[in-house]
Order: structure tokens, then C-alpha cells, then sequence
């Protein structure tokens, strides 16, 4: 499709074209066109742009993975088509090893979306996978020296269970998600309700200059995650009440 530069929509109708060409390859589950259309729209409702609380968000994301002791990226299918150079970034700055989970998981996907971050330069955390996690669905399996080992888990465009089950086993979950009402972003330790490819390079930026002491001034001023999604929810609020304007 020969989508014009000047379209009013040329950047959403590029990424969602490479989604719709991912699922044909299998790469993206058929759901998971379905989950970009919701966050879409809360795009939409923010007004297209990274909002003050989500930058606030990104430069306490950056403090957490300068302290953690053994930081993960959880990647799924989505994520790896949206953001694989995006995480490949964030992965050299931070040290954080980097492991597929998937809802709908089959080794064929594992593999090719292995394949996709690697030739974008990332390194994936290899193995057998074990039903770690207090999960009914197949988000229970993850590698024991990886996320189940993990103190800090990065989870992009992720499942609410799973980003539940990580916080009950007592690890900082810092959460990207356009959605201020998922339940994802409601069981974060760190919500970040932004766009995951503007939001990943921020951490990075951020994270590429801290100093140990700025890291631990952050983390002490730190707002709690109900801070976030309200700061959201009144940006979406006020939008709404002037759209018409």
C-alpha cells in the first residue's frame, strides 16, 4: 500500500501496516491488532503526544533500572515490530537482558521474534522456558534465570495478569501503556501511559546520564503509581471538555 507523506494519518497508517504484515507472517498474534486499535485510541485522547507525567514517568523508569541488581524487558510480538531498534537503545544503556513472553505462544513465534530483535541489535536471553508464574495461560512460562530471577521487569504493551503475577512475586513492574484504566497499568509499580515508541527513547536519554545520586533523589521523590494514571486521566478530561473549542 503507497500510503502519501502528506496524509493526515501517515504515521499510524505506516505502523499499522507493518502490524497487519507482521500478523500475515505470524509474527503478531491476530489479537494483537485488536490491543493496537484500543491503545490507539487513548493516543488519540491524549492528544498524540507525550504528556508531562509519562516524561516524568520515563525519568523515574531510567532511575529504576540504574539500582536494579538484575533488570529484564519482557518483549511480545507487538512491542518487537513497534520498538526493536527502540529496545536495543535502552538495552545497551541499562545492561537489562531482554526475554520473549508471550500470550499466544508457540515456539515458531519465539523464534522469529527472536530473529526480528536480533538483527535490530538486541540481545535475547535464550532457554527452557518453565511455568514459573501464578498463571493459568501460557504468560506463565519464563525463564528461571531471566524474568522469574528478575528485581525489575520492563513490560511494553503487556498483559495485566502477567504484570500482576510479577508484582505479587515482589518485583518493581514498570509498565508502558496508553491505557490509563488497564488493569496492566493499574498493578505497576510505574505506569507509563505513553506511545511505546516515543516513551523508549526518553528512558534511554535519561538513563544514558544519570549519576547514583540523582538515580536515588529521583526514587525518593518518586510519586506513586495512582499519581500517573490520574495525571492521565486529567489530561484526557481536559482535552475532552476543549476538543470542540
Amino acid at each position: 500500500m503507497s500510503i502519501p507523506v502528506d496524509h493526515p494519518r501517515y504515521h499510524s497508517l505506516r505502523v499499522r501496516e507493518r502490524l497487519a504484515q507482521a500478523m500475515q507472517a505470524g509474527v503478531v498474534a491476530p489479537e494483537g491488532l485488536c490491543a493496537h486499535g484500543r491503545g490507539e485510541s487513548f493516543y488519540y485522547l491524549l492528544g498524540e503526544q507525550t504528556i508531562p507525567s509519562a516524561q516524568e514517568a520515563a525519568r523515574c523508569a531510567a532511575a529504576l533500572f540504574f539500582v536494579a541488581k538484575h533488570p529484564m524487558i519482557s518483549v511480545n510480538g507487538n512491542t518487537a515490530v513497534l520498538a526493536a531498534s527502540e529496545i536495543a537503545s535502552l538495552q545497551k544503556v541499562t545492561g537489562a537482558m531482554v526475554e520473549v513472553g508471550l500470550f499466544h505462544r508457540t515456539e515458531e513465534r519465539i523464534l522469529m521474534i527472536t530473529d526480528l530483535l536480533t538483527a535490530a541489535g538486541v540481545q535475547v536471553l535464550k532457554g527452557e522456558a518453565e511455568r514459573l508464574l501464578p498463571l493459568s495461560h501460557d504468560r506463565a512460562f519464563c525463564l528461571r534465570h531471566g524474568i522469574y530471577e528478575a528485581d525489575l521487569v520492563l513490560v511494553p504493551l503487556e498483559d495485566g495478569d502477567r504484570a500482576g503475577a510479577l508484582a505479587l512475586l515482589g518485583k518493581k513492574v514498570i509498565t508502558i501503556d496508553l491505557n490509563p484504566l488497564s488493569r496492566t497499568s493499574r498493578t505497576a509499580t510505574l505506569p507509563i501511559i505513553a506511545e511505546v515508541t516515543e516513551v523508549l527513547p526518553l528512558i534511554t536519554s535519561y538513563a544514558t546520564s544519570l549519576t547514583q545520586s540523582e538515580a536515588i533523589s529521583i526514587l525518593d521523590t518518586m510519586p506513586d503509581p495512582v499519581w500517573f494514571l490520574q495525571a492521565a486521566l486529567d489530561t484526557i478530561s481536559q482535552r475532552l471538555s476543549h476538543v470542540l473549542d
